[in-house]
Protein backbone atom coordinates (compact mmCIF):
# COMPACT_ATOMS: atom_id res chain seq x y z
CA UNK A 1 0.00 0.00 0.00
CA UNK A 2 1.44 3.13 -1.30
CA UNK A 3 2.25 5.92 2.01
CA UNK A 4 0.74 9.22 3.09
CA UNK A 5 1.35 12.64 1.53
CA UNK A 6 -0.96 14.62 3.12
CA UNK A 7 -2.49 14.40 7.01
CA UNK A 8 -4.85 16.51 7.83
CA UNK A 9 -5.86 17.40 11.40
CA UNK A 10 -9.68 17.81 12.10
CA UNK A 11 -11.43 20.65 14.96
CA UNK A 12 -12.98 23.97 14.83
CA UNK A 13 -11.09 27.26 14.20
CA UNK A 14 -11.07 29.70 16.95
CA UNK A 15 -9.44 29.96 20.69
CA UNK A 16 -13.20 29.18 21.77
CA UNK A 17 -12.45 25.85 20.81
CA UNK A 18 -8.69 25.02 21.06
CA UNK A 19 -8.75 23.28 23.79
CA UNK A 20 -12.26 21.32 23.47
CA UNK A 21 -12.30 17.43 22.97
CA UNK A 22 -13.74 17.92 19.32
CA UNK A 23 -10.34 19.63 18.62
CA UNK A 24 -8.28 16.57 18.98
CA UNK A 25 -7.20 16.24 15.63
CA UNK A 26 -6.03 19.81 15.76
CA UNK A 27 -3.85 18.83 18.39
CA UNK A 28 -2.41 16.07 16.76
CA UNK A 29 -1.71 18.07 13.98
CA UNK A 30 0.11 20.73 15.88
CA UNK A 31 2.14 18.56 18.08
CA UNK A 32 3.43 17.44 14.50
CA UNK A 33 4.12 20.97 13.43
CA UNK A 34 6.19 21.71 16.65
CA UNK A 35 7.98 18.38 16.43
CA UNK A 36 9.04 19.58 12.74
CA UNK A 37 10.08 22.97 13.96
CA UNK A 38 7.79 23.91 10.88
CA UNK A 39 5.29 27.17 10.54
CA UNK A 40 1.77 27.05 9.62
CA UNK A 41 0.78 29.20 6.69
CA UNK A 42 -2.50 30.60 5.69
CA UNK A 43 -3.64 29.05 2.37
CA UNK A 44 -7.37 30.52 1.18
CA UNK A 45 -7.76 28.43 -1.67
CA UNK A 46 -7.35 25.33 0.54
CA UNK A 47 -9.87 26.73 3.20
CA UNK A 48 -7.08 26.43 6.08
CA UNK A 49 -3.34 26.77 7.63
CA UNK A 50 -0.55 24.21 5.68
CA UNK A 51 2.97 23.20 6.66
CA UNK A 52 5.17 21.05 4.70
CA UNK A 53 7.70 18.78 6.88
CA UNK A 54 9.73 15.58 6.55
CA UNK A 55 8.72 12.20 7.88
CA UNK A 56 10.77 9.16 7.38
CA UNK A 57 12.94 11.44 4.55
CA UNK A 58 9.46 11.75 2.59
CA UNK A 59 7.41 15.16 2.18
CA UNK A 60 4.64 15.88 3.62
CA UNK A 61 1.94 18.01 3.78
CA UNK A 62 -0.36 18.77 6.75
CA UNK A 63 -3.48 20.77 6.97
CA UNK A 64 -5.78 22.33 9.32
CA UNK A 65 -9.26 23.33 7.74
CA UNK A 66 -10.16 26.78 8.99
CA UNK A 67 -14.04 25.37 7.77
CA UNK A 68 -15.65 24.32 11.09
CA UNK A 69 -15.81 20.89 11.74
CA UNK A 70 -19.41 20.08 9.78
CA UNK A 71 -17.83 21.77 6.64
CA UNK A 72 -13.79 19.80 6.75
CA UNK A 73 -13.96 18.15 3.21
CA UNK A 74 -14.15 21.20 1.47
CA UNK A 75 -10.77 21.74 2.76
CA UNK A 76 -9.53 18.20 2.51
CA UNK A 77 -10.46 17.62 -0.82
CA UNK A 78 -9.53 21.34 -2.19
CA UNK A 79 -5.98 20.53 -1.00
CA UNK A 80 -5.95 17.03 -2.10
CA UNK A 81 -7.02 18.42 -5.62
CA UNK A 82 -4.47 20.91 -5.33
CA UNK A 83 -1.83 18.41 -4.54
CA UNK A 84 -2.73 15.52 -6.78
CA UNK A 85 -3.45 13.55 -3.48
CA UNK A 86 -5.55 10.54 -3.93
CA UNK A 87 -7.65 9.90 -1.21
CA UNK A 88 -5.67 6.64 0.00
CA UNK A 89 -2.80 8.67 0.47
CA UNK A 90 -4.40 10.79 2.94
CA UNK A 91 -5.06 10.75 7.03
CA UNK A 92 -7.53 12.60 8.61
CA UNK A 93 -6.80 12.48 12.19
CA UNK A 94 -10.10 13.41 14.59
CA UNK A 95 -11.64 12.56 18.07
CA UNK A 96 -13.46 9.43 18.78
CA UNK A 97 -16.47 9.02 21.42
CA UNK A 98 -16.27 5.20 20.83
CA UNK A 99 -12.28 5.06 21.92
CA UNK A 100 -11.76 5.72 25.73
CA UNK A 101 -9.26 8.66 26.61
CA UNK A 102 -5.50 7.32 26.18
CA UNK A 103 -6.33 5.08 22.60
CA UNK A 104 -5.37 5.84 19.41
CA UNK A 105 -6.01 3.87 16.59
CA UNK A 106 -5.51 3.69 12.54
CA UNK A 107 -8.17 2.82 10.41
CA UNK A 108 -8.58 2.86 6.51
CA UNK A 109 -12.14 2.83 4.78
CA UNK A 110 -15.57 3.16 6.54
CA UNK A 111 -18.05 4.86 7.27
CA UNK A 112 -18.16 8.59 9.37
CA UNK A 113 -19.56 6.75 12.64
CA UNK A 114 -21.01 10.09 13.72
CA UNK A 115 -18.37 11.97 13.20
CA UNK A 116 -19.31 14.95 10.95
CA UNK A 117 -15.58 16.38 9.45
CA UNK A 118 -15.70 12.61 8.28
CA UNK A 119 -19.12 12.46 7.23
CA UNK A 120 -18.67 15.95 5.03
CA UNK A 121 -15.78 14.18 3.40
CA UNK A 122 -16.72 10.70 2.84
CA UNK A 123 -19.71 13.03 0.93
CA UNK A 124 -17.61 15.03 -1.45
CA UNK A 125 -15.46 12.54 -2.11
CA UNK A 126 -18.46 9.74 -3.07
CA UNK A 127 -16.52 7.39 -0.43
CA UNK A 128 -14.60 6.55 2.77
CA UNK A 129 -11.60 5.16 1.23
CA UNK A 130 -9.33 7.22 3.78
CA UNK A 131 -6.86 6.54 6.15
CA UNK A 132 -8.22 7.66 9.83
CA UNK A 133 -6.55 8.46 13.14
CA UNK A 134 -8.78 7.75 15.48
CA UNK A 135 -7.94 9.30 19.04
CA UNK A 136 -10.42 8.52 21.71
CA UNK A 137 -11.75 11.31 23.88
CA UNK A 138 -14.51 8.99 25.74
CA UNK A 139 -18.28 9.15 25.76
CA UNK A 140 -20.36 10.86 28.03
CA UNK A 141 -22.76 8.00 28.65
CA UNK A 142 -25.70 9.57 26.84
CA UNK A 143 -26.44 10.41 23.70
CA UNK A 144 -28.52 13.64 24.73
CA UNK A 145 -24.88 14.72 26.27
CA UNK A 146 -22.48 13.69 23.42
CA UNK A 147 -22.63 17.96 21.67
CA UNK A 148 -21.61 19.53 25.15
CA UNK A 149 -19.13 16.32 25.77
CA UNK A 150 -17.39 17.02 22.29
CA UNK A 151 -17.43 21.23 22.51
CA UNK A 152 -16.27 20.71 26.19
CA UNK A 153 -12.92 20.44 27.87
CA UNK A 154 -11.27 17.22 29.10
CA UNK A 155 -10.42 16.61 32.79
CA UNK A 156 -7.23 17.02 34.12
CA UNK A 157 -6.85 13.41 34.22
CA UNK A 158 -8.37 12.79 30.67
CA UNK A 159 -6.38 15.55 29.08
CA UNK A 160 -3.18 13.95 30.11
CA UNK A 161 -4.47 10.81 28.69
CA UNK A 162 -5.33 12.16 25.05
CA UNK A 163 -2.16 13.58 25.19
CA UNK A 164 -0.01 10.77 25.33
CA UNK A 165 -2.65 8.79 22.96
CA UNK A 166 -1.16 11.95 20.14
CA UNK A 167 2.24 11.17 21.53
CA UNK A 168 1.93 7.28 20.83
CA UNK A 169 0.35 8.27 17.22
CA UNK A 170 3.03 10.21 16.20
CA UNK A 171 5.51 7.51 17.21
CA UNK A 172 4.21 5.10 14.99
CA UNK A 173 3.99 7.81 12.01
CA UNK A 174 6.73 7.12 10.02
CA UNK A 175 5.68 3.69 9.93
CA UNK A 176 2.81 5.19 8.08
CA UNK A 177 3.89 7.37 5.51
CA UNK A 178 6.03 4.63 4.75
CA UNK A 179 3.01 2.64 4.01
CA UNK A 180 3.99 0.16 6.46
CA UNK A 181 0.35 0.58 7.65
CA UNK A 182 -0.13 -3.29 9.61
CA UNK A 183 3.24 -2.60 11.04
CA UNK A 184 1.86 1.03 12.38
CA UNK A 185 -1.35 -0.03 13.51
CA UNK A 186 0.12 -3.46 15.33
CA UNK A 187 2.46 -1.13 17.67
CA UNK A 188 -0.11 1.91 18.01
CA UNK A 189 -3.13 -1.06 18.95
CA UNK A 190 -0.59 -2.85 21.66
CA UNK A 191 -1.00 -2.33 24.75
CA UNK A 192 1.92 -1.02 26.30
Amino acid sequence: MTGLRLIVGLGNPGPEHAQTRHNAGFRFIDALVEQAGARWSVDSKLFGETAKVDIAGQSVWLLKPATFMNLSGKSVTAAQRFWKIEPEQTLLAHDELDLPPGVARLKFDGGHGGQNGLRDTIRLLGHGKFHRLRIGIGHPGHKDRVVPWVLGRASKDDDVLIGHAVNDAIDVLPLAVKGDFSEAMKRLHTPK
